[in-house]
């Protein structure tokens, strides 16, 4: 795409950009099915006059807004040139990131399409992939670092992810098991009121880790994966007293678990291990007076080496739209009320 300043005196300070889509990419490919990737840059950009004709794109409008869709359509290129079509979603993220970069919250160094086009795993017709900075951010730093913490809200992919990345490591052979836990902490409920064996009164609390294993793997092969202990699903309290070599270890809703329950865990640690450790701290439902274990860890091991602290936001929300303004809110009425996940301090029901 080339930019060059308009000629005639209204537009006196703008730019023009203009962008050749090659003959090999049909145009409903970067303009979207009813012009709905079009629809979302306008939308962006509401200042800039874009105008397409044939397979030419032109854009007019302030310098920096011009430069930014010149990029936008530029990283398109990259993304649609790996055989990967773009989304709606695809495009909103990939300006966002822009912005991002050119605003400076980030520091740029990895482009919308290097994030959107990075595989982790590809299985039963899909690929599982980032879809934001974050998100990259935190993959990469599960392929560098020993022990990583994903730390963010509902939606942002942290259990997800850190399961490809498990799945990744296991059929690359670096590493010979599997080890899913969470700790079997409700919200309101008592395991001790539910029916059935234990077995059955933990199924329910370790079911989002068996639904993730089901996009990941054939269904038929996690039986026999299991029955082999090549997976290991089971709560928390189940890791006390061992010691865990080669292999990839989750533990999931990390928030839920005591300070004493996170040393425990952090010390399993073998030979050739990976711990990732996913939570969210504005959701914890331990009992009134227990502190989390995945705040407090925090404090303790931030800045130690092969140990990382990846934080995600509502910007890095995966799910519904909706989910990350339903965040951004609570956030929001927490700041403005001197409240905690919606809930005063001071209440009988303070989480900590």
């Amino acid at each position: 795409m080339t930019q060059t300043p308009t000629a005639h005196s209204p537009a006196q300070g703008q730019a023009r950009a203009r962008f050749t889509v090659p003959a090999q990419h049909p145009m409903v490919t970067v303009l979207g099915s009813g012009d709905s990737l079009l629809r979302v840059i306008e939308t962006a950009f509401p200042a800039a006059d874009i105008h397409v004709r044939g397979n030419e794109i032109s854009a007019v409008g302030d310098p920096r807004e011009v430069a930014l869709i010149q990029r936008l359509f530029d990283e398109m290129m990259l993304v649609l040139r790996t055989g990967q079509p773009m989304t709606e979603d695809a495009v909103e993220r990939s300006i966002a990131m822009l912005r991002a970069s050119e605003n400076g919250t980030n520091d740029g160094l990895e482009t919308p399409a290097e994030v959107l086009t990075q595989n982790i795993l590809s299985s039963r017709g899909r690929t599982i992939r980032p879809k934001t900075l974050n998100q990259k951010r935190y993959v990469d730093a599960i392929d560098k670092h020993t022990i990583v913490f994903g730390i963010g809200p509902a939606g942002t992919g942290k259990t997800y992810l850190a399961m490809a990345k498990a799945v990744q490591a296991l059929q690359s052979k670096q590493v010979n098991r599997i080890i899913l836990t969470r700790p079997a902490v409700e919200a309101g409920e008592r395991l001790g009121f539910l029916p059935g064996t234990l077995y059955e009164k933990i199924d329910p609390y370790l079911r989002p880790l068996y639904d993730a294993l089901h996009d990941m793997l054939d269904p038929d092969s996690i039986p026999r994966l299991m029955a082999a202990g090549t997976i290991e699903v089971a709560p928390l309290a189940y890791m006390r007293g061992r010691t865990l070599n080669d292999a990839f270890i989750i533990l999931d809703e990390a928030q839920n678990t005591s300070p004493e329950q996170m040393k425990m865990f952090l010390t399993r640690l073998g030979f050739d291990s990976k711990i990732v450790i996913t939570g969210d701290v504005t959701q914890v439902d331990l009992p009134n007076g227990t502190k989390s274990g995945l705040r407090q860890v925090q404090e303790i091991l931030e800045g130690l080496d092969d140990v990382h602290f990846s934080r995600l936001s509502s910007q890095d929300v995966v799910r519904h739209k909706l989910v990350g303004r339903i965040v951004d809110a609570y956030e929001k009425y927490d700041s403005e009320n001197g409240t905690e996940n919606g809930t005063h301090k001071g209440s009988r029901n303070k989480r900590k």
